[in-house]
């Protein structure tokens, strides 16, 4: 295969995806975020940490992970064994950018009598430079359990951070990072969208900023916010997340209406994550053709990444990934 003419389409390309999947003993992952075509032919649908947790548990000797470099990277934190790619290695993440490895270290090194809890949505390096990881979902868990006269360092996302000391009443150092996605949600437009449908909850990702979380009837994870489009009551829920979790709650309840909550300009198209589009069906094949790109992780850093995931799933494991409707 050396000219993009020579890829399979249509029906076909599924085909060549389903074969090689199983020529390769490859497992497909794929994120909320993503198509509703990647999501549909995936073994696993869910949050990032808890779609690794299930890879790990699988005899697959491949994992082609449909969603941004840190959650492949992830992946092979827990499942150094097996060959891990990403279709498109630029996938990033806002987060992640925001903070980069040394900054974090120097941060660190200014406010040593405060440990770092940091979101999942980091680099691998920033793990390793972190007390315990937390997600969305896991995050309440561990706070609880921290003693209140412990300084707390919160990154990247400033948004979760502050939600969550609101929430618990915390003064934490937070790190200034956002994300792209959920920062672009607006509270105009969102008190507009209301007034359409007044009877309609609001559940929102605590990525986004105070304006749009205190107008949510429920705050949670992506997997979270599924749980409560499956038990709120009425037939319309106001989604302020990534819109392509969407596709799973019509898929769960196509009886039900669901709205992705607007952007500035009064839709949500600029609400859908630009890293996450960079897979593909087509990048998807080569990558599982080619078993490139390939995630690779230093040995000596990769445990030390995983002693902060391993100190999250000590502290809340039964909350990674709560309410993840796995493959419907």
């Amino acid at each position: 295969m050396t000219a993009e003419t020579s890829l399979p389409t249509g029906d076909d390309l599924l085909a060549e995806i389903d074969r090689l999947r199983k020529e390769k003993n490859a497992i497909i992952l794929a994120h909320y975020y993503q198509s509703a075509q990647i999501q549909d032919l995936a073994d696993f649908v869910g949050d990032s940490l808890e779609l690794s947790r299930k890879a790990a548990e699988t005899d697959a000797d491949v994992i082609a992970f449909c969603g941004v470099k840190f959650m492949a990277d992830t992946a092979k934190i827990l499942s150094p064994e097996k060959i891990v790619v990403l279709p498109d290695m630029d996938a990033g993440c806002s987060l992640e950018d925001s903070c980069p490895p040394e900054k974090f270290a120097a941060f660190r090194e200014a406010h040593p009598d405060h440990i770092a809890l940091t979101y999942i949505n980091c680099s691998t390096e920033v793990k390793a430079l972190s007390d315990i990881i937390v997600t969305s979902s896991s995050a309440e868990t561990i706070i609880s359990q921290i003693p209140e006269d412990q300084k707390i360092i919160f990154g990247p996302d400033r948004h979760l951070g502050g939600y969550m000391s609101r929430k618990f009443g915390r003064d934490m150092l937070l790190w200034p990072g956002v994300c792209i996605v959920h920062e672009a949600f607006s509270e105009t437009e969102l008190l507009k969208l209301k007034q359409q449908h007044p009877d309609a909850p609001i559940a929102a990702h605590p990525e986004c900023p105070p304006t749009i979380v205190d107008h949510a009837d429920y705050v949670g994870s992506t997997s979270g916010i599924l749980q409560f489009a499956q038990t709120f009551e009425g037939d319309t829920l106001i989604v302020a997340t990534e819109p392509h979790i969407i596709h799973q709650m019509e898929k769960a309840l196509p009886e039900k209406t669901f709205i992705g909550a607007p952007g500035a300009d009064g839709n949500c198209s600029c609400n859908i994550c630009p890293y996450m589009a960079l897979n593909t069906l087509e990048k998807l094949y080569k990558c599982l053709d080619t078993l490139e790109p390939r995630i690779e992780i230093e040995e000596g850093l990769r445990l030390k990444a995983k002693q902060s995931l391993d100190r999250m799933l000590e502290m809340a494991s039964g909350t990674i990934g709560k309410g993840d409707l796995g493959k419907v």
